[in-house]
């Protein structure tokens, strides 16, 4: 058994059946979509770790739904299932957000494969990226996102928002920031550099007005929470 969770979106009901048998016999709970529109509702309001989905649907095609999924910050895996084999179809799906392709008709032995190294691999790349609520940051390229808003950081802004992130909803001491960000403990120092750094930090995560997320918990230190 697994504990992933995967949004399958096809209108075909035979294929969609037997792949959600198929699916579930793998160990994964496996949610149904049968168009466009459910498939993008489904997938906004429980994301899934990754989704097969159909590129011809009723209402709003695959691509139109792989596209707004990107456009909302969704990370997600996407593997596109189409009887469509031309290289331009490929290019159109792989430009609209799809990590892979599919064509119709397919080994369910490959596709179970492709999931397999899709998961994987997004499980590796998520130990990359640290998220709370609408904030995520990503070590790998250092780029911070509040929402779809990219905050610029200095270095030791980049530092302490990581750690915070590394440690949210943990209450974390004046003494554990300034060891952790800073390399000294109070006793080394002038101690007022840890407000100084939230400060600059909230102006830069509320600039839009969106809802504090660093609180201060007063005479011990601080900690990120909704």
């Amino acid at each position: 058994m697994t504990d992933h969770k995967l949004l399958l979106i096809e209108d075909d009901d035979n294929l969609a059946r037997f792949l959600e048998l198929e699916l579930s016999s793998e160990g994964y709970g496996v949610t149904v979509a049968k168009d466009g529109l459910s498939g993008l509702m489904a997938a906004r309001e429980n994301i899934p770790d990754l989704i097969l989905l159909d590129w011809m649907l009723p209402g709003m095609t695959g691509v139109e739904v792989c596209r707004r999924l990107r456009a909302t910050g969704a990370e997600l895996p996407v593997i596109m299932l189409t009887a469509k084999d031309e290289i331009q179809d490929r290019v159109q799906g792989l430009d609209a957000g799809a990590d892979d392709y599919v064509v119709k008709p397919f080994s369910i032995e490959e596709l179970l494969a492709r999931v397999r190294a899709h998961l994987r691999r997004n499980q590796s790349d998520e130990k990359e990226v640290l998220r709370f609520d609408d904030l995520r940051l990503n070590r790998t390229t250092r780029e911070i996102y509040r929402g779809d808003r990219l905050i610029e950081l200095t270095v030791k802004e980049y530092d302490l928002l990581e750690y915070l992130l590394s440690h949210a909803k943990q209450v974390l001491t004046r003494n554990q920031i300034l060891e952790r960000v800073w390399g000294y403990d109070e006793t080394m120092g002038d101690s007022n550099v840890i407000e100084v750094y939230v400060r600059y930090l909230r102006l830069k995560l509320e600039a839009e007005d969106e809802s504090r997320l660093i609180h201060t918990v007063r005479g011990v230190g601080y900690v990120l929470k909704d």
